[in-house]
Parts: structure tokens; sequence; C-alpha cells
């Protein structure tokens, strides 16, 4: 398979409009007034790599080391690189036949940097991996079709969401008369309502792994349960149309959800309460994340582009251009780096689609 790898050009791309400036910000909340120099945003370009192809990159997501970045949505498999090297489509490690269909999803684990999971919603299997060998360690096969997935902290747990909006949970350990660990499916039930499921369309967790943040795209509530009693702690008008993504401040401070609507709140985890909302999208919010030292937002919509905004101020600071709108949106756990990924828009008598993936920021 052939690829390229180049600078977004703007005859790549329809003309992408600026964000709406909103009002200053509170002086005292600034970056200058606490002392610190945010990147030049915009003096990077993003480094952008094609693979002729008929689907989509669905997912990006970075080891926790951030030494290696994993994507999948082509083909069977997943694919695994070592950006400092190369991004190179021969230098990737190619991890396949765990999977019977098309790959949707991936997450590493976050306590071990070769670790992680994949998910297939036609196959309806999750499947887990150590990057230090080419074959599945464990296969989990399911009975509904796995949309999202997400590690507690202590990388013992998963939470994923399924197609039809059910929560569900898989555990790892020993069961019985087994020898090693490994991970089990946990039933997971409504406690108000035992047999019932948990309705979600997306499932986060607390940085102390004894709470989750619940969202469904039908709903314009966020939800807090207490993991694992699932008991009902709180709820969040959030958006008008429905929320689509949440995410967690590294440093604890904000819980960050995006909606239909194209707006972004920030909940201020002390009080509960929203503390600033950002209006510099123009589309449906589709993923949101936090930089490593939680400063920066950066906003996947359907629109050609990443906004990146400052937590503090809500301030957008840069409008990245991409080939296409972006499912996903990842920084790297210690740098201000970004990865997205999609598929470029189909044009009449214009190339044939391509699935790609783009890094953004200093060094790429």
């Amino acid at each position: 398979m052939s690829h390229q790898i180049a600078n977004s050009t703007s005859k790549d791309e329809d003309e992408i409009p600026p964000p709406e400036r909103p009002p200053s910000p509170p002086p005292h909340t600034t970056f200058a007034a606490r002392g610190l120099h945010a990147p030049t945003f915009s003096a990077f370009r993003p480094r952008d790599i094609r693979f002729p192809s008929q689907q989509s990159m669905t997912h990006v997501a970075w080891s926790c080391d951030g030494r290696k970045l994993g994507a999948v949505g082509i083909d069977k498999v997943a694919r695994v690189w070592q950006p400092e090297k190369s991004m190179e489509l021969r230098s990737a490690s190619i991890f396949s036949q765990g999977h019977s269909e098309d790959v949707d999803y991936m997450a590493w684990n976050p306590t071990h940097p070769e670790l992680f999971c994949t998910s297939s919603q036609r196959d309806r299997r999750i499947v887990f991996w150590d990057g230090r060998q080419s074959r599945h360690v464990q296969q989990i096969q399911l009975k509904f079709s796995p949309m999202q997935l997400n590690y507690s902290p202590d990388g013992k747990t998963i939470l994923y969401t399924t197609t039809s909006r059910m929560l569900g949970a898989l555990n790892f350990g020993r069961e019985g008369d087994e020898t090693k660990d490994q991970w089990h499916v946990t039933s997971i039930s409504d406690p108000a309502s035992p047999g019932k499921a948990v309705a979600a369309s997306t499932a986060t967790f607390n940085h102390a792994g004894d709470g989750i943040v619940l969202t469904l795209n039908s709903e314009s509530n966020l939800r807090i349960l207490s993991y694992p009693g699932l008991a009902f702690l709180s709820s969040l008008p959030a958006h008008v149309a429905g929320c689509q993504a949440a995410a967690l401040d590294p440093r604890g401070r904000y819980l960050a959800s995006g909606g239909n609507d194209s707006i972004v709140n920030l909940f201020d985890l002390s009080e509960w309460l929203c503390a600033r909302t950002i209006t510099a999208c123009d589309n449906a919010v589709s993923g949101l994340s936090f930089s490593h030292d939680g400063e920066f937002i950066a906003i996947a919509s359907a629109g050609n582009y990443i906004d990146i905004c400052a937590v503090e101020t809500g301030m957008p600071l840069h409008r990245v251009p991409a080939l296409g709108p972006a499912p996903t949106v990842s920084w790297h756990p210690s740098k201000h780096v970004i990865a997205y990924c999609g598929q470029t828009k189909i044009r009449e008598g214009g190339p044939p689609p391509a699935a790609w993936i783009s890094l953004f920021g200093p060094g790429m």
C-alpha cells in the first residue's frame, strides 16, 4: 500500500474560518499574569500521513510513556509507530489476527507502555495485546458491539460502552481455579433497577478510580456515579442537543464536556459548577483532550480543523487545519503535541478518498 507524508496545504482543504473570539478574560487568568509561556502554535504545521483507503482511521492513542502512537480503522489490524523514529507506513508494527472484522477503537494500559487493547463493533470482540509480541494475549467475545474503551487508573478494570448505548465492564484477575490473571466480563446493572442496563455513550474514570462520568448522546446532562457501586452522585446540565464527549483535566481541576451544540463546558470539580464555556467551535464536538499540564484543551469536531483553547480563560489559541473531520484527538502525555485522524472528503472528479493520521506541535 502506498502512502504519503506531507504538510497541509490550502489546496487540499476547504477554507477554514477563524474561530470567534470571546470577550477578554480576567487579567489574572492569563498566561502572562501566571508567569507562563504558551507555545506559539501558529508557528507549527501539521504533519499529515495519508493511506489510500475507502475506510477512515477511526481512533489514535498514545502509550502512557508517549513513545508509541497507535491507530486503528483500516483493515482488521492495529498499527503502532514510534513517532520519534519514523511515521512511515512501513515502520509501523502490525498487530493482526486478533479480529475477524474492522477494528474501531484502541486504548493503552495507563500503567504499562507496551500493553493495549482494541475493539471491533462488527466482530464484537475486545482483544488484548503486548507490544513486545505480535500475537494477541487474550480475546474477549461480547454479546454486544463495543464502541468505546476506558481503563481505570490502576489498569485493572476497563469500562466499555456499546453501540446500543449500554455500559459494560471487564476486570483483570483470577476466577475459580485459574492459575494466572486474565480479563473477565463483569456484569453491570443499575442498582436502582437490578437487571436493568446502565445507559451510556461514553464512560470515563476519575483519577482515583472510585467514580465514573457517563455521557449519553441523547441526553443533555452528565451523570456522575460511584464505582464499582454505581450509586448516583450527581447530574450536571451540560448541553442542549446531547453530550458527545468528556475528558478530565490531569490536574484534577476540571471536567470538560462537548456536545452536538458545538459548545465545550468546563466544570470545576471542587464545586461541580460550570466554571466557563468555550464557544470557539462551529460544529458538533466529537472529541476532547487535555494537555499533560492541564493548560490547553484540544477539540475535535465535524469541522475540518482542531481547535486548541486555553483552559483557564477559554480563549481560542489556534485552529489547526485537518484533512477532514476528526472523530478523535489526543495530546501526547508529556509534550505539547496532538495526534488526530480521519478520512479525506470525497469530491466529484477529485482524488480517491484517503485515511489519514496527523501530528501537530513542536518537533513534528
